[in-house]
């Protein structure tokens, strides 16, 4: 596969089924999200079936939070789920380091430490979600079950509000 990234990767050797989608991406955009979100949109895609990763401190160790784009993380919810007393965001250098991906591209999927992981609960909503595959501009398309199996992640309600 051409777009060989450690979460193809990974997918690939757990025989997950799963579909890369690419998309331009723009150097200059800061918002990965929003930029995911409307290329995917043209493959007729919605805002609320692509999810984001986002990496937390969970006061010395780390954790993964997986949500849909257009929703604000809980941090009382994150810490909730895995079992802190409290969650804040981890500094973008540790979450690199930890994870092994740039800032809009860290996938909850083939990361290079092991970090417990929660995906919200909207997950269950739809057939298939996307979340990155490793690399800005690069999103893959997978069961929410399979995601779920593939991260080991429990399955809460993270979003605020």
């Amino acid at each position: 596969m051409s777009a060989s990234t450690p979460a193809v990767a990974a997918l690939e050797l757990a025989g997950i089924d799963f579909t890369v989608h690419s998309y331009p991406h723009d150097r200059r955009s800061t918002d990965y999200g929003a930029e995911a979100v409307e290329a995917m949109a043209a493959h007729g895609f919605v805002a609320d079936q692509i999810f984001k990763t986002l990496v937390v401190d969970l006061g010395g160790s780390l954790g993964v939070a997986v949500v849909p784009v257009p929703e604000k993380l809980s941090l009382k919810a994150v810490a909730r789920a895995l079992g802190a007393s409290k969650a804040v965001m981890a500094d973008a250098a540790k979450a690199a380091r930890a994870t092994g991906y740039v800032l809009g591209g860290v996938s909850p999927v083939g990361q290079k430490a092991t970090l417990p992981t929660v995906v919200d609960e909207t997950i269950d909503l739809w057939d298939s979600i996307l979340c990155s595959a490793g690399r800005r501009g690069l999103e893959i398309e997978v069961s929410p079950a399979d995601l779920v199996s593939a991260t080991g992640a429990v399955v809460a309600d993270i979003a605020a509000g």
